[in-house]
């Protein structure tokens, strides 16, 4: 792993949603944390304070949304993906008003999740020009 590796957290109560995102992310080269509801993902953030985060909406404890709201005063620079399947308008304007970047509908699609941590992993690489406007996005 070099010097684009990541740190990604993957929160979700499903065992086979965090064992897939696990295979994806490694493969990508990345470090894969877990948390198995908001409470779990929470105090990973606080630990790892990782760049990425796949977050259920429904979880136990701790629902995604209520743990998206506080990672994100914790840990401002953590871009959040939240999932849900139970997809709906309000779902996603209640995730991207708390913070989230994107909202996938589950189940996903694994080419999906795998531009999505390319693009992540692009951005990190290239924070410092994106911020001074190095770079013009078309």
């Amino acid at each position: 792993m070099g010097g684009d590796c990541l740190d990604v957290l993957v929160a979700d109560d499903q065992p086979g949603v965090r064992y897939l995102l696990d295979i994806i992310i490694k493969e990508a080269g990345h470090r894969v944390h877990m948390a198995g509801n908001g409470l779990e993902a929470l105090e990973m953030v606080r630990r790892i304070r990782p760049q990425l985060v796949f977050m259920d909406v429904r979880m136990p404890l701790m629902d995604g949304l209520e743990a998206l709201g506080r990672i994100k005063k914790l840990s401002p620079e953590t871009e959040v993906v939240m999932m849900t399947a139970y997809f709906s308008d309000d779902t996603i304007a209640r995730s991207l008003k708390k913070g989230a970047v994107r909202c996938l509908a589950k189940p996903f699609d694994v080419e999906k999740i795998k531009a999505l941590i390319k693009e992540f992993t692009w951005q990190q690489r290239n924070k410092e020009q994106l911020l001074a406007g190095a770079y013009v996005i078309i």
